[in-house]
């Protein structure tokens, strides 16, 4: 068994699927299996996998959204019950080796820490004996925060060697196939590939971006007519199928500003080259399934995205997407993008292409991931490739189905029956229904008659060829932006075996009807745990606002030397608030430099460090401002303490302040932090002490440069207090330890 997830690719990208990213490994695939054109996933990329490796609603197994927007609330606690065993589990403990390589996005953020528990992790609770990849939303294709198992690594080579995260995946799923059938032929695998591709940062090697330049100079109103007449043309939409019409929301590109429409078209150019690099990377897999011999065997599900093509990239895109999490698109200017046009897909970019190109990617639907309402946000192209278990290679198939089928079919095919106990423990149904029977016959009927989605209090429901939806929010706003109460939402329908790409909305022809399908929608959200709604975005990125548990609570957290990978969730967060850092050191005779404590890097983050025997604070705001205090004067030989305070101005969120700079208590150096970030500093970058892993928040160092050439004691965080003592004392420190045990 081999389950392909690609990441943020919508509907209309691939060429398999009429898009404009070439995709030959999906092509052949199809050539010799089944395009499904009416699979559905959950619009968001950490229900969508703890759905399809459970074969459960992704409510039903805590994941109403993703782990870092956790709340209390059991439908989005981000748990899965031990009564819902994971599809890998099942097939270990039946004699299959497993093995997942790439994307882990189920681990709750409190349980991310180097002490786990790991009980969510792919290789410990998760039923993969072996796992390579990453733990989180997304990750720097270049500089990725890694683990083998549950133990951080660094990667094994540097972007200017050659490096690049889905190559590396590849090399090891690879190597893993091939070694699995070396020792145990007769035993069958599960591989579970799950690459960071093609979420953001868009990151591939220039080589791939090259061949699509000017190609998508029309826009993508023109892209999408190119898409859509192409998707006819394979017969992967039905030939009375409509396009829908653009939102007023998303601007036409004959609306954007020249002097911007380059640097846009350059953000496709990229995703583009991303995707079919990807593309490649799979195929690689599928060449060492033939070279074994087991490739009409092995049956294959090569997903083609998670959820919809991501419109979390602004209407202008981003050079750093982090910019739109902490509601500062503002400051990427378009004459700052255009400075950054050939970087851009570079290590020295976080990159994410423009909302319209989201839009075009979803062809030809309405809407983009996020959006649980529409099929633009959870309608994936699918392509089930096995030789000795379909009939009629190179078919479509339309059949409604759903990630959480995936579970059930590959149980069914492997001739194992749905577990009712695992290790113990009684477990509740699948949810799911088996798409074996669509396998050999183009005419079985639909298993999978009742649907409903839900994301952010964007919701609808499908039953018997109807479908009921309606827009509560737009992906793209992350902060600010008003909303309508949940009873105020204006719901659409639509007649699926009419109206294949939901164009024309039947909600005033068919009130009656419209009003049983919402109250049914209401019924399947009581049985699977959506409610109680929670509409929230940016606010639920701190624990605080979401009401989710932290691992580190009160004011004070206590650091020691090599502590490192420490997750965002891991550590106190300064953000917005006042803060000083502390550190102990001995400093000897010679220079002295190297990093006390740094958290994030290149594109958002603070460090305090040494340069050339002179304490030095930097506080990098997305990569765009960068803001540095040093000493006057160097650190004498002896033992220190070395310190940095920050009063923040208050009055709102993101705000600046002064930071001053302290030796043993006494002021060295004052300067201006004009601005911080508010909610988040990376999705991928950590916290290290005595050195910095992945990128770095300065140039003023690297990682291999970072580790600090003294002795490092200890290194303290408070927040929030003002200390005027500016020192502290070693009763002081003894207490900070013992309020954590």
């Amino acid at each position: 068994m081999l389950v392909i997830l690609l990441d943020d690719v919508g509907f209309g990208a691939a060429s398999a699927f009429g898009g404009p990213c070439r995709t030959p490994t999906a092509e052949r695939l199809a050539g010799d299996g089944l395009r499904y054109n009416r699979f559905h996933t959950t619009a968001l990329c950490a229900p969508t996998r703890q759905a399809l490796l459970t074969g459960r609603n992704h409510h039903s197994v805590g994941m109403g959204s993703i782990t870092e927007t956790a709340t209390s609330a059991p439908g989005n606690s981000s748990l899965r019950p031990n009564t819902k065993a994971p599809l890998a589990m099942t097939l270990k403990l039946n004699g299959y080796s497993t093995a997942q390589f790439g994307k882990c996005h189920e681990v709750p953020v409190w349980q991310t820490s180097p002490m786990g528990p790991f009980d969510a992790w792919p290789s410990a609770g998760g039923g993969f004996e072996t796992f390579y990849g990453f733990i989180g939303g997304e990750n720097n294709q270049w500089d990725p925060a890694l683990y083998q198992g549950t133990t951080p690594i660094e990667p094994p080579a540097t972007p200017e060697e050659g490096y690049h995260l889905t190559e590396d995946l590849a090399d090891h799923a690879v190597g893993w196939m091939r070694q699995q059938k070396a020792l145990m032929p007769d035993k069958p695998f599960f591989v579970y590939f799950a690459p960071g591709a093609t979420h953001a940062p868009h990151h591939v090697p220039p080589e791939w971006i090259a061949p699509y330049a000017g190609a998508f100079d029309d826009g993508w109103d023109v892209q999408r007519e190119r898409t859509f007449a192409r998707q006819k043309e394979l017969g992967v939409i039905p030939a009375d199928a409509d396009l829908t019409p653009r939102h007023d929301e998303i601007p036409a590109w004959d609306e954007i500003d020249d002097a911007l429409k380059p640097v846009l078209a350059r953000q496709m150019e990229v995703y583009a080259g991303f995707l079919e690099h990807t593309d490649h990377h799979v195929g690689r897999l599928i060449d060492t399934l033939a070279e074994l011999e087991i490739l009409d065997d092995t049956l294959i599900y090569y997903i083609v995205g998670d959820n919809g093509a991501s419109a979390e990239g602004t209407v202008n895109g981003a050079f750093n997407e982090m910019a739109n999490f902490n509601g500062m698109a503002a400051l990427e200017t378009t004459e700052f993008m255009l400075g950054k046009m050939d970087e851009f897909g570079s290590p020295t970019s976080y990159n994410h292409y423009s909302v319209g190109w989201a839009w075009a990617m979803n062809t030809p639907f309405q809407w983009t991931k996020q959006v649980a309402s529409h099929w633009g946000g959870t309608r994936n192209g699918t392509i089930v490739h096995w030789p000795n278990g379909i009939d009629e290679p190179g078919a479509v198939r339309s059949q409604f189905s759903h990630v959480i089928d995936v579970a059930p079919t590959i149980l069914e095919a492997a001739g194992l029956p749905e577990p009712t106990m695992v290790n113990g423990v009684q477990q509740s149904p699948i949810e799911g229904t088996s798409m074996l029977p669509t396998f050999r016959d183009a005419a079985a009927p639909e298993a999978h008659d009742l649907q409903y989605f839900e994301m952010f209090g964007n919701r609808g429901i499908y039953h018997r060829g109807w479908s009921a939806v309606t827009k509560h929010r737009t992906p793209w706003v992350m902060v600010g932006g008003a909303l309508p109460a949940f009873d105020d939402d204006v719901w659409e329908l639509y007649d699926g075996s009419t109206d294949y790409s939901q164009a024309h909305d039947l909600a005033a022809e068919h009130p009656e009807l419209l009003a049983k399908l919402q109250r049914l929608w209401l019924i399947e959200a009581t049985k699977y745990q959506v409610l109680p709604m929670d509409d929230r975005t940016s606010e639920r990125l701190e624990p605080s606002m979401a009401g989710r548990p932290t691992l580190i609570r009160g004011d004070s957290q206590l650091f020691f030397p090599g502590m490192g990978r420490l997750s965002e969730n891991s550590v106190i967060s300064i953000k917005n608030r006042s803060f000083a850092v502390t550190a102990e050191v001995d400093v000897p005779d010679g220079p002295l430099n190297g990093v006390l404590i740094a958290q994030g890097g290149r594109f958002g983050g603070w460090t305090f460090y040494v340069k050339d025997g002179c304490t030095t604070f930097v506080y990098n705001v997305l990569g765009i401002q960068e803001f540095s205090v040093a000493a006057e004067q160097p650190v004498a030989a002896g033992r220190h303490q070395l310190r940095a305070e920050f009063a923040y101005d208050g009055g709102g969120l993101a705000k600046g302040g002064t930071l001053t700079l302290f030796h043993d208590g006494d002021p060295v150096g004052s300067g201006r932090i004009g601005a911080t970030q508010p909610m988040v500093f990376s999705a991928d970058e950590t916290t290290d002490i005595g050195y910095e892993s992945g990128t770095t928040v300065t140039a003023d160092y690297t990682s291999a440069s970072s580790r600090f050439t003294g002795r490092l004691h200890w290194v303290q965080l408070d927040v929030g207090a003002d200390d005027h003592d500016h020192y502290i004392d070693p009763a002081e420190r003894l207490r900070v330890a013992l309020s954590r045990q």
